[in-house]
C-alpha cells in the first residue's frame, strides 16, 4: 500500500505563501489519481486540486493554487499563493486507484480516495 507523508504546512500571513509536499512510498504515483483536501474545525472535509493528467481546481483556490507533481521523486506538490485567512485547514493529499491509466481528470469528491496522509496543518492570519 502507498504510504503518503504531507509537509511544508504552517503559519502565514494574508498574501502570503507555502508550498505543501506529499512523499509517496510504497509504490509510484504515476498511474493513480492524486488530490489534496482540507478541513477547517467544525467543517466538512473539501476538495482543493485533483491531479490527473490535467490538474482541477476548486472554485474558491483556482487561479491561486497550483498542484504538480515530480514522478522522479514520487512527490505530489500544492502551491499555494495569495492565501486568505478562509484557507486556514488542515490539508490531506490522498490516492485513488481507480485505473491502470491515469484518467485526463481525477474526482473532486474524496470518497473516491481510499489512501490518505497524515495531513499538515495550514494557518493563515489577517
Amino acid at each position: 500500500q502507498v504510504q503518503l507523508v504531507e509537509s511544508g504546512g504552517g503559519s502565514v500571513q494574508a498574501g502570503g505563501s507555502l508550498r505543501l509536499s506529499c512523499e509517496a512510498s510504497g509504490s509510484t504515483l504515476t498511474s493513480y489519481c492524486l488530490g489534496w483536501f482540507r478541513q477547517a474545525p467544525g467543517k466538512e472535509r473539501e476538495g482543493v486540486a485533483s491531479s490527473g493528467r490535467y490538474a482541477d481546481y476548486s472554485t474558491s483556490v483556482k487561479d491561486r493554487f497550483a498542484v504538480s507533481r515530480d514522478n522522479a521523486k514520487n512527490t505530489l506538490y500544492l502551491q499555494m499563493n495569495s492565501l486568505k485567512p478562509e484557507d486556514t485547514a488542515m490539508y490531506y493529499c490522498a490516492q485513488a486507484d481507480l485505473s491502470s491509466i491515469l484518467p485526463a481528470f481525477c474526482p473532486a469528491n474524496w470518497v473516491a480516495y481510499k489512501n490518505w496522509g497524515q495531513g499538515t496543518q495550514v494557518t493563515v492570519s489577517s
